[in-house]
């Protein structure tokens, strides 16, 4: 059975853990819904001030929505329009410290605030986005970004 440690050391530690629990928790799975879940749960279970964790998943045309935690979401995201389709067309991570400055923010959940989107690019190919919406302005910064990237370096092992 799978535990979650606590997190209590400095936020460089906590992701270090974090990192040292997906790959616990993916090792030997081969499912990618399967594996896109426990990613997103273990996510949203170490985040705070969050309140959407999830994926949106590409399928040669555009993003639809994957495996994710909290209320419903867009179900289809074209490449280029709002935050997960500029950093999906792009391909490069995109931290917005204010969604509603944001041109073309697409408003699925009327409470998020800032957002940071996270690429999934394997071999070259982009296989969709990790999305983390928050209810708190400049919730993002450069640590979180960094340690999400190594998160979703980890992940496209798994998938």
């Amino acid at each position: 059975m799978f535990h979650v440690e606590s997190y209590s050391g400095t936020r460089e530690e906590n992701y270090a853990l974090l990192l040292k629990q997906l790959k616990a928790l993916l090792e030997g799975e081969k499912n990618v819904i399967a594996n896109l879940s426990n990613a997103c749960a273990l996510l949203n279970q170490f985040l705070t001030e969050v309140n959407w964790v999830g994926f949106y998943l590409y399928d040669d045309q555009e993003l639809v929505l994957g495996p994710f935690q909290g209320l419903p979401a867009c179900v289809r995201i074209p490449l280029g329009k709002g935050v997960c389709g500029t950093a999906a067309l792009e391909r490069k991570t995109i931290t917005v410290d204010d969604v509603h400055q944001f041109p073309g923010h697409i408003a699925c959940d009327a409470a998020s605030q800032s957002e940071i989107v996270i690429p999934l690019v394997k071999e070259g190919r982009l296989l969709g986005v990790l999305d983390i919406d928050s209810p708190i302005k400049s919730r993002f910064d450069s640590i979180d970004q960094e340690h999400l990237q190594k998160f979703v370096d980890v992940l496209l092992q798994y998938i």
